[in-house]
């Protein structure tokens, strides 16, 4: 379940130039969107697998730092971050 989450950052990501000269996504989101995907970057080379583990969504700074970033790419955007989804993991 984490990789996908970098992996779906890392394909949206690929096109979010083209959404800015779209006009579908704001020039200032670009940074935050580079953050995401350098955090995510430095995480995968980590030897330690217990970065991509489902507790680490909720004790590794590293998320928490990508959750920052994405909520104000999210409400720069205009979406409302207070009715985004909590992360619910069933086992």
């Amino acid at each position: 379940m984490t990789d996908e989450i970098a992996l779906d950052l890392d394909h949206g990501f690929r096109m979010a130039g083209q959404l800015v000269e779209e006009g579908l996504l704001h020039p200032a989101a670009l940074p935050d969107l580079r953050a995401i995907d350098s955090i995510f970057d430095e995480m995968t080379r980590d030897p330690s697998p217990g970065r991509w583990s489902t507790a680490a969504l909720f004790e590794d700074a590293g998320w928490g730092r990508a959750r920052e970033l994405a909520r104000r790419v999210l409400v720069r955007e205009g979406v409302d971050a207070s009715v985004l989804p909590e992360i619910r993991v069933i086992r």
